[in-house]
C-alpha cells in the first residue's frame, strides 16, 4: 500500500461486507486523529479516527463524501472491534480518545512486559472470545518495526518491533485461521538509500509472505 490513509478506504470496504470483522492495527502510531484534533493535519494519522463510530463525520471532508451515502452512512468501526499492537508515539488528544472509548491497546511497554507471544495471544483472545470464527483484518504499518531494521518509512520512531517480533505478529494471526484480509503500508524506498532501502523492502516482503502462511517449518 501507500501511506496509512488508505486504511480508511480499506476499513470502509471490508466493514461494508463483513461488519463483524476484528481489526489488528500494527503501528507505532494510533492513527485515531480527526481533522478537529490533529496537530499535523496529516491524513495518514486519521484512518481509524475517520471510521470509528461516533467520533466524527468523515463525509464532510472533501474526498470522503461517499462515506455519507445511503449504503455507507452506517458503516463504521466499533470501538471493541480493534486492537492496537506496537504503539509508542501517540498524540495527547489521541490518548484521550483511546481511553474514553476503552480501546484495547498494546504498547511497546506491554510487548516488553508480556513478550510478543503473550501480546498476540491476548489480542486474539480479545477479538475472538465471542465468535471463534470471526474474520480478522491485519493492518500493518512498517513503522511498527524499529527503524534500525526498517528505515525506509516516513514517520520512524525508535524502540519498535524486532525482526522476529515483526514476523511473529503476522504468523500468529495466520495460525489463528481467521485472517481474512491484510495490508502493509508506509514502506517507501525513496526515504532511505542503499542498505536501508533494501533492508526495509526485504523485511516488508518477508512480512507479506508470513501473512500468506509461510512458516519456519
Amino acid at each position: 500500500g501507500g501511506d496509512h490513509s488508505i486504511g480508511a478506504g480499506t476499513l470502509a470496504g471490508l466493514l461494508s461486507v463483513r461488519p463483524n470483522t476484528g481489526i489488528i492495527w500494527v503501528d507505532a502510531h494510533a492513527d485515531i486523529n480527526t481533522p478537529d484534533i490533529s496537530e499535523s493535519g496529516n491524513m495518514h494519522g486519521m484512518p481509524v479516527g475517520l471510521m470509528l463510530k461516533g467520533l466524527t463525520n468523515p463525509s464532510v471532508i472533501p474526498g470522503f463524501e461517499w462515506l455519507g451515502s445511503p449504503s455507507m452512512n452506517n458503516v463504521r468501526l466499533n470501538s471493541d472491534s480493534i486492537v492496537y499492537v506496537g504503539l509508542r508515539d501517540v498524540d495527547p488528544k489521541e490518548r484521550l480518545v483511546l481511553r474514553r472509548n476503552n480501546i484495547k491497546t498494546f504498547t511497546m511497554y506491554d510487548i516488553d512486559k508480556f513478550g510478543i507471544g503473550g501480546v498476540m495471544e491476548q489480542t486474539l483472545d480479545y477479538l475472538l472470545c465471542k465468535d471463534s470464527e470471526r474474520p480478522l483484518h491485519l493492518s500493518y504499518d512498517i513503522d511498527a518495526v524499529d527503524p534500525i531494521l526498517a528505515p525506509a518509512t516516513g514517520t520512524a520512531v525508535r524502540g519498535g518491533l524486532t525482526y522476529r517480533e515483526a514476523h511473529y505478529v503476522a504468523e500468529a494471526v495466520v495460525r489463528s485461521g481467521n485472517l481474512a484480509s491484510a495490508e502493509i503500508v508506509e514502506l517507501n524506498p525513496t526515504l532511505s538509500d542503499g542498505d536501508g532501502t533494501s533492508d526495509t523492502v526485504e523485511l516488508g516482503l518477508g512480512i507479506v509472505t508470513s501473512m500468506m502462511g509461510k512458516s519456519i517449518i
